[in-house]
């Protein structure tokens, strides 16, 4: 069988959510290709529908009458003019194009979830073998016929070489995957013997230093908490003697320091015999790290382009205009801009809740919390460190409101009691359908499910749910419940650029429909930046002591925050993101002398 050729459009099937036995094939019945006789839809050997794309003329009947909303009919960009690089499976996803690594040079991926950004560091990394739409054939790049496929499919642009060098074992490849808590299964034993065992460059002492692993060394891999696993996976990347490093979503779990940490020693590791490629969500990070940017375009879940070339400034302003000019390509409907001050909101003055100062203890761990208030419609960023009490701290808000702590929450005289909705860190799936998981949220429609993008997911069961769409149903589940403080741990975790600044403006406007206040824990600067109206700041020891202090105004919280870890922000001139410094740039020197390390 010869390769596909190009398609102007595509079926998606969802599998999860077609059923033919219950709905009686109303799809195939309805079909006017199958009626005038071709097997445009049928049955296939897993009872489920198929559609066969050569000769769909894209009516768009069978996805009106599928009851389940299984069915997608996608007109491709006109601009796609070869086959995919690879498709998973007949009516599932398509990638087309890939990005370039480049030596000297640390080049990231940006692109909303499931838009194919894994899928094309897993082809280059040579960890998925591409198909070239050929579902029935695969193309293994072990093979010298294979990379000559790849060779001959780029031929004269960067990609060729890369393929070329890779052919001739010129390239050698370390791959630090996205699903870092997979590890444990895969491997048994200590961080030590982990770490030993891929050390190529012998380069231990210096990597656990650079990633702080001295204190967890003799711990077995498998009681260590997801950032320390992140830490370990990036340790284990780095230490094989590679030229060409891949990091998929090097950040999840991880504290902006720890971020910070990382993308400065990732950004170094580029030189004339080094390439980097790198997926990250974290914008203030991508910008911090990477030298390009390559944005992926499309349909999530159905199909993914990888854009051309561009310097990450352009290319991330690029994608918050949501048109790319070169490809002539709008790929949303609406620009996104940040504030263009850093100036404080308007805050009320209707108190909702004050708690007074407070001390815990928690095994040799302990923090002081000073006396603060949280006023009507307030949403209040808590920054900090990871192990420094900021989900202590909001538990024990959460206790306080049930009478179960030492002190006593000092309630809005017009309440009797203090109602609390709290979506913890970490979220428990099990078998419930997620429709009746969010009958109360199914009334705010245009306000959480909707904006959430919740919808293809309500027939669902919560154990089927990735972890972005099972945050997104647990914070629709938060934010529907009628309380007057919100309590949210982490909630950008799993969710790209796109659903960070979103799930930003549903909070918002959920304090206003809800008439309550929120107080968000997170460790994506620019998501706080975008949804905080005053901040409260952790500092401390890990592990061993914290103090919390404000809430502060946005200017002064972050001042604070800032000058522990010794970074300045400016805006970009053209959408008012907010940007690090470089490290003893005039603007950071400039800044750090006048003491407004925040947009000074």
């Amino acid at each position: 069988m010869s390769f596909i050729i190009f398609m102007s459009r595509i079926a998606i099937i969802d599998k999860k959510k077609c059923h033919p036995q219950e709905c009686g094939e109303l799809c195939l019945k309805k079909c006017p290709i199958n009626k005038m006789g071709e097997p445009c839809m049928f049955i296939g050997e897993d009872e489920k529908v198929g559609v066969e794309e050569s000769i769909c003329v894209g009516c768009g009947i069978c996805p009106k009458v599928c009851p389940y909303d299984a069915i997608e009919i996608i007109n491709l960009p006109e601009e796609l003019k070869s086959d995919p690089i690879h498709r998973y499976g007949e009516n599932t996803f398509s990638l087309y194009n890939l990005p370039v690594p480049i030596f000297g040079k640390v080049v990231g991926l940006l692109g909303r979830n499931g838009i194919g950004k894994s899928t094309a560091m897993k082809i280059l990394a040579g960890i998925l073998k591409p198909n070239f739409g050929n579902i029935e054939k695969e193309i293994t790049t072990k093979e010298k016929e294979g990379f000559r496929a790849l060779i001959d499919y780029f031929k004269g642009t960067e990609a060729q070489s890369y393929f070329e060098k890779l052919e001739k074992n010129e390239i050698k490849l370390s791959y630090k995957p996205q699903q870092v808590e997979l590890i444990p299964k895969s491997f048994s034993g200590s961080v030590e013997e982990l770490l030993r065992k891929v050390d190529e460059k012998n380069s231990f002492n210096e990597i656990i230093n650079v990633f702080e692993l001295k204190d967890i060394l003799t711990r077995d891999i498998k009681q260590i908490s997801g950032g320390e696993l992140q830490r370990v996976a990036i340790a284990a990347c780095v230490m094989k003697d590679a030229n060409v490093y891949f990091f998929d979503e090097p950040t999840s779990y991880l504290d902006i320091k720890q971020r910070l940490k990382i993308a400065k020693y990732i950004r170094n590791m580029a030189d004339e015999n080094t390439a980097v490629l790198v997926i990250e969500h974290d914008l203030i990070i991508l910008d911090y790290m990477t030298d390009n940017i390559h944005l992926l375009y499309g349909k999530e879940s159905a199909y993914g382009v990888v854009s051309g070339l561009k310097a990450t400034k352009n290319g991330i302003n690029t994608y918050l205009s949501g048109f790319l000019r070169e490809e002539n390509i709008r790929f949303r409907d609406r620009e996104i801009k940040f504030e263009s001050q850093s100036a404080d909101e308007d805050i009320s003055q209707i108190k909702i809740v004050s708690w007074p100062k407070f001390e815990k203890k928690l095994g040799n761990f302990s923090f002081i919390a000073k006396e603060g208030t949280v006023f009507r419609h307030d949403i209040i960023g808590i920054l900090g460190e990871n192990g420094i009490g900021k989900t202590s701290f909001v538990r024990e808000l959460v206790e306080a409101s049930k009478g179960n702590t030492d002190f006593k929450l000092i309630i809005d005289e017009t309440k009797k009691d203090l109602t609390v909705a709290y979506k913890p860190q970490y979220i428990e799936s099990n078998d419930e359908i997620v429709r009746l998981y969010l009958k109360d949220a199914m009334k705010f429609e245009l306000q959480l499910i909707k904006p959430l993008a919740i919808e293809k997911l309500l027939d669902l069961q919560l154990s089927d749910l990735s972890g972005g769409e099972l945050q997104r149903v647990a914070i629709a589940k938060t934010l529907s419940q009628k309380a007057d403080l919100y309590l949210l741990d982490e909630p950008s975790a799993y969710l790209d650029v796109e659903q960070r600044l979103s799930l930003s403006k549903v909070i918002s406007g959920m304090m206003d429909a809800q008439n309550g206040s929120a107080l968000v824990v997170d460790h994506d600067l620019l998501f706080i930046d975008y949804i905080s109206k005053r901040l409260l700041v952790f500092e401390g020891k890990p592990a061993i002591e914290g103090l919390v202090t404000g809430p502060f105004s946005m200017k002064e919280g972050m001042n604070n925050f800032l000058k522990d870890i010794k970074i300045t922000f400016r805006r970009d001139e053209t959408n008012n993101r907010p940007r690090v410094n470089k490290i003893d740039s005039q603007k950071d020197r400039e800044q750090k002398l006048s003491g407004n390390l925040y947009y000074g």
